[in-house]
Formats: structure tokens, sequence, C-alpha cells
């Protein structure tokens, strides 16, 4: 959420900011701005609305300089408009901020400031920054003095790039709770929200920590904790390509992303479970049967998307392994005063691994003595650096806000973890281990397959466009499928949808049913396949259209429903994986059908940094 994008060097800075955020629209923004030394003054164009509209001022009031600080802004304080947007400056233009998350004190720090005689102009926590800068500068301290005392009086998450009018080849940034990368360029150097911002001028970066400031000039980077301590830092050398986080002749993102799950999930099952190897390879991960015997909960947290793969690996750690798992929604985690202690295992869930609650969720575990295990995407991130343990899914950059192909990515990691737990303990034999591997190198050929059926679901989102209630129904594993697709309806195609566990239709969701519902009923599990199809019935008979996803060779449920998509058969436990790509597949179609911004959705971002 929010992107933040700064430049120090010997090059224009407009250009370079501008390329940045255009790299970080996928986090979702509202308004953009920037802010540009031109060697005597800071200059500042900013407006509410996509980043072309910052292009055109740019265009009719063109701003020089090699130093400046750039931001699209996701509205939290104060709605969207040109005032409210980023950056903000003091009173008299000598310090300006971009800020990504939320200042919890911002009220009282403005009280005592407008005490002072300073005065505001936005609704936002970020002026006050500014402003309490600008005090203690005011008071003779250094600008770099100025930014560490400024910022031992905020409480909250943030992270910042400030630069001073009388500075002209200074860029500081300021990181607590919310995450900024700093790239080590050749006579320049840069700051960013994200390592896609970077990657047209340097693979070079540091990932600031918890409360550490860098400073930044063209031929030197310094990073120091909150205490003014320097800190020394290993450079990491990124390895994957801009041209992952390109469309590559896609129409949009998510179409490109939900077509990469094939390789994303093939190369997350052989790292793990190599085809010339007997067992699992987690890398150092520790949690053989010495380890898990010093267990007695297991907990699996998550937001969003990522929550919805965790109930799957909470019903798979289960079944398989007869360990009873609790699964919990990380905002709600947090404040439950939750059962935690050394005996405990926690597993976080997050594709960037900077998403806000999680991240808490993690810290309130570790303070209580538990181990945890992170599954996660963005490697070098906050989650990442802070878990025991990490199972990175390297599913690559996901641009999309709606996420697919970590979602699959996760799932697999679920299999994965499952398994080599069922084995260590003895809930797996090795026969039954090997039948399972052997499945699992089928599941990326098999998602290909439905891939290049995709035509049935663009079909299918042309035929029910005009539908404005979706309700997605599922039994067991098909449930926890249900409910990823209907978020995916919500988030990308702003369709009224809700996923029910099939069962529960009776007990109050049937008196919503009409000829105006679309249902969306998940049968890929076989054994409960015809308490599905009563289900079904049930839905008909009170005017509803139903669609179903089952097994390839199920005809019983072709007899009532209206339309049916099959995937390849496959084991039921495996077939989650398989059964969500149809439901990305129509939302995606419906999306366009209803022409909406299918990347980056109104209200929606990648990386929930903020609670």
């Amino acid at each position: 959420m929010c992107g933040i994008v700064g430049y120090v060097g010997k090059n224009q800075a407009p250009s370079i900011l501008i390329d940045g955020l255009n790299k970080l629209e996928y986090r979702g923004y509202d308004s953009a701005g920037m802010a540009v030394h031109d060697g005597k003054n800071i200059n500042m164009l900013k407006t509410k609305g996509r980043l072309s509209n910052l292009i055109k001022l740019l265009i009719e009031h063109p701003l020089k300089g090699t130093l400046g600080i750039g931001h699209t802004r996701w509205a939290t304080h104060g709605a969207p408009s040109d005032i409210n947007s980023h950056p903000h400056m003091s009173e008299d233009h000598v310090i300006a901020v971009v800020h990504n998350g939320i200042i919890e004190n911002y009220m009282e720090i403005k009280e005592e400031l407008a005490e002072k005689g300073f005065h505001f102009v936005s609704e936002t926590d970020t002026e006050i920054i500014a402003h309490l800068i600008d005090s203690y500068y005011k008071e003779g301290l250094s600008f770099e003095k100025s930014v560490f005392k400024a910022v031992s009086r905020l409480e909250g998450a943030y992270a910042l790039g400030i630069i001073c009018r009388d500075c002209p080849d200074t860029l500081i940034a300021v990181r607590k709770g919310s995450p900024l990368v700093v790239g080590n360029g050749n006579g320049e150097n840069f700051i960013a929200s994200d390592i896609p911002a970077l990657l047209n001028y340097t693979r070079e970066v540091y990932f600031l920590e918890e409360d550490e400031i860098a400073v930044l000039t063209p031929d030197d980077i310094k990073i120091y904790d909150k205490n003014e301590n320097p800190v020394k830092r290993d450079i990491y050398h990124v390895t994957w390509d801009i041209e992952a986080a390109e469309k590559s002749g896609y129409a949009h993102f998510m179409l490109k992303e939900i077509h990469e799950q094939p390789k994303i999930v093939r190369e997350t099952i052989l790292k793990r479970v190599p085809e010339n190897g007997e067992g699992i390879v987690l890398d150092n991960i520790k949690l053989g049967k010495e380890e898990l015997d010093n267990i007695d909960r297991i907990y699996v947290v998550a937001c969003g998307t990522a929550y919805y793969a965790g109930l799957i690996g909470k019903h798979l750690i289960e079944k398989v392994c007869r360990i009873p798992v609790v699964s919990e929604v990380a905002s709600e985690f947090r404040y439950k005063d939750p059962i935690l202690d050394d005996r405990t295992l926690l597993i976080v869930v997050s594709q960037s691994g900077e998403t806000a609650d999680t991240l808490e969720a993690l810290r309130i575990a570790k303070r209580s003595g538990a181990r945890v295990l992170a599954v996660v995407n963005a490697v070098g991130s906050s989650i990442a650096r802070e878990a025991d343990d990490v199972f990175y899914i390297l599913a690559g950059p996901e641009i999309a806000v709606a996420s697919t192909k970590a979602y699959s990515a996760q799932v697999a990691a679920m299999y994965i973890l499952t398994c080599h737990i069922a084995v260590a303990i003895g809930k797996m034999s090795k026969d039954e281990f090997k039948a399972v591997k052997e499945e699992l190198y089928t599941i990326p050929g098999k998602i290909e397959y439905i891939l290049q059926k995709e035509s049935v679901e663009k079909r299918l989102a042309e035929k029910y466009k005009g539908v404005r209630n979706v309700f997605y129904i599922g039994r067991g594993l098909d449930y926890l499928v249900s409910q990823e697709g209907s978020l995916k309806l919500k988030e990308i195609a702003y369709l009224h949808s809700e996923a029910y566990a099939a069962g529960e239709l009776k007990h109050g969701p049937i008196a919503m049913i009409d000829e105006n519902t679309l249902v969306v009923a998940i049968a890929v599990q076989e054994e409960l396949i015809e308490k599905t199809i009563s289900n079904i019935k049930e839905v008909k008979a009170r005017g509803a259209k139903a669609m179903a996803i089952a097994m390839k060779g199920n005809t019983k449920i072709a007899d009532v429903a209206d339309d049916v998509i099959y995937i390849p058969r496959t084991m039921g436990l495996l077939a989650p994986v398989l059964a969500n790509i149809p439901n990305q597949l129509f939302a995606y179609y419906m999306a366009l059908n209803l022409g909406t911004d299918i990347d980056k959705p109104r209200n929606l971002a990648k990386s929930v940094t903020v609670e």
C-alpha cells in the first residue's frame, strides 16, 4: 500500500521518480506527487488520481533537479485530494516528506505544534512530520539530528523519505513497520517501497530493518539504528529480472500471473520434493520428529488470500497428520490473547512478508516463546527476517493486487509441509508418500491443461455477466476453495459474492436465493458429491442458476447444474489447487466484461502495511 521512491545523484530526478512510481502502481493508490530540489529550493507537484495526472502536470510545469522524492498515496487520514496527496512540506518549504503508514499519536503532536504557531493545510497525519522536523531544525539542530529527534517522537508504523532545502545532496530514509529498500548505484543512490522500482537502475540493495535510518548522498549510504549507532549491512543482489514484472504480451498482470502458475508450482514442488531423492528438502528448517514432539499446538495465521491458503494447510495437517490446528485471521489473533508458549508452532503465511497484522502476530508469538515458521514469497521481507524458519515459495514478483500465483504456491507449500510432518511422525508410510509425490509431480501439467481450456470460463463469464449476486458453496476442502473463489470475484469484479459451507444453506443463506442468483458449486471432493448435488438441487428449485466445478468424468453433476467446468482427475487432497484455477479465470473474465480495473481494483492495496 502506497509507494515511495527517492533519488539522489547526477541525473534528473523527475523521470527516475516517475519510472519508479510506475513500477509501484500495483500497490494501490489514489493520488501521486513528487518534490524535487533544483539546487536552491524544493519544488512540488501533486494531484489526486492516477500517475498519468502527475505526468500531465510535469509536462505543463517541468521540475528539474538531481534530488527528489515521489509518492503514490492510498488514503488513510483525509479523503483523496490534491491537498492530502504527498509529499507534504513545512510552511517555509524547508522540509519535504513522503510517508507510508500511520502515525498514531499525530493529533497530540499536531496540537503541540499548533500551539507553537505552526499551521496545517491537510487532513493527513503525514504533514505533522514535516513540521516536527522543521521545528527542531529551526532550533539549530542539523538536518540529520532533526530527523532523529522527530522520529523518536513518532508512534505507529511508517516508512519515510525526507529532503531538506539546505541539503541539496542528501536524502534520508526511515523505516519502522513499513518496508523500505535502499538501492546502491554508481554515483547515485535510491530508496523505494519495493524492489521493482529500482531494477532499471541497480540490483544491489539494502533492506532497512526496524527503527533504522539511512542517510544517502550520491556517493555514500550510511545506515544507523534509532540511537544513531552505525549499522553494517550486507548488500543483497537481486537475481530476478525486470521482465518478470512486465506483462509479456498479456492484457493484464493478473492474467499473466494466472498463466505462470504451472511453472511456479512446478518449481515449488521440485525444489522441496526432488525427483532423485526419497524425502523432502526443507533447507535449514528444523522440523523433524524431535521438534514436533515438543509441540503441543499449531496455529496457522494470515490475512486475505493467504488466510485461505492457510485454511487448506490446517485441513491437511489435521486430516493427514492427526494434529489439531487452529487457523486464525491475523487481525483477530493479535487481539484475542491467544494461548502461546514454547511448545507452540505458529505458521504465518504472507505473499509480501510485510502484512502488518500478520507481522504483529509473529511478534506476539515470539515474545511468548513460540516457534514461528513463515511461508513467504518476498525474500528479505520483515516476516522472513523475523521468523525462526522460512519456507520461501519463490513465486517471483506478483504485481496484480489480486493474488493468484502466490496462492497456488502457498497451497503447494502446505502439501509439502503436511507430507514432511506426516512422514516425520509416522502418519504416512514410504509407499503412501511415494504415491502422493508422484501425483504432486502431475499437478503443474494439469494446471496447464485447465489453462488451455480457459475459453470455457470466458464463455461462462459472458453468459453470467448480468448477475449481481453470486454464492460459492462447497463441502470440506471444496468449501475452502469456495472462499478464495468468492474473494477473487469481490476483489476484481466488484460483485456481491459470498461463500458458504453447502450444508449451511438451509440455516439462513437460502433466503437470499432467487432467479437473479448464480451459485458456483465446488464439487471435487468426490466422497461428498452426492451431498453437494442435493444442495445444487435446492438452489435450482428456488430459481438460481448453478455452475459447478467437478473432476473430469463426473456425469452426475452435469444432470443438475446448468454448466460444469471440469478439471483433470487427481487425489482429493490435491484437488484444491486445480479447482481454484477456474475460479481465478472466471473472476478475471467477469471483471473484464464489467470493465473494472483488474490489476488495480478500487480501494485495495497489494501489501497492507497498516492495521
